[in-house]
């Protein structure tokens, strides 16, 4: 397991709630446009139930187990689901940013 520094830890533990609110905010706006589409009442809400349920496994709505020992895993995550940009690891150390950079490939 790598080490990860107590400033990346606390700055994660702090974006990932603003993060998963701007994403979730997009979400949103896609349900909308969602509803506002032409067709069947009927059609609409099971087309927005399913979306609903494959966007609750993503980790920009939910991450589980958020411990240190997971860190680049759910920044890879996060990265890998486009809920996060390589730009929001700015503030990160160069250590975790070359880290997901080459988690992610």
């Amino acid at each position: 397991m790598m080490n990860v520094s107590e400033k990346d830890w606390k700055l994660f533990r702090k974006k990932l709630p603003e993060w998963q609110e701007a994403y979730m905010e997009n979400l949103v706006e896609e349900y909308i446009d969602i509803l506002k589409q032409e067709g069947l009442a009927s059609d609409k809400y099971w087309m927005l139930e399913k979306r609903i349920k494959d966007d609750k496994r993503n980790p920009g709505v939910l991450l589980r187990d958020v411990r240190r020992s997971n860190y680049y895993f759910h920044l890879t995550a996060l990265v890998g689901w486009k809920v996060i940009t390589f730009d929001d690891l700015d503030e990160f150390s160069e250590e975790t940013r070359e880290t997901i950079s080459r988690m992610v490939g």
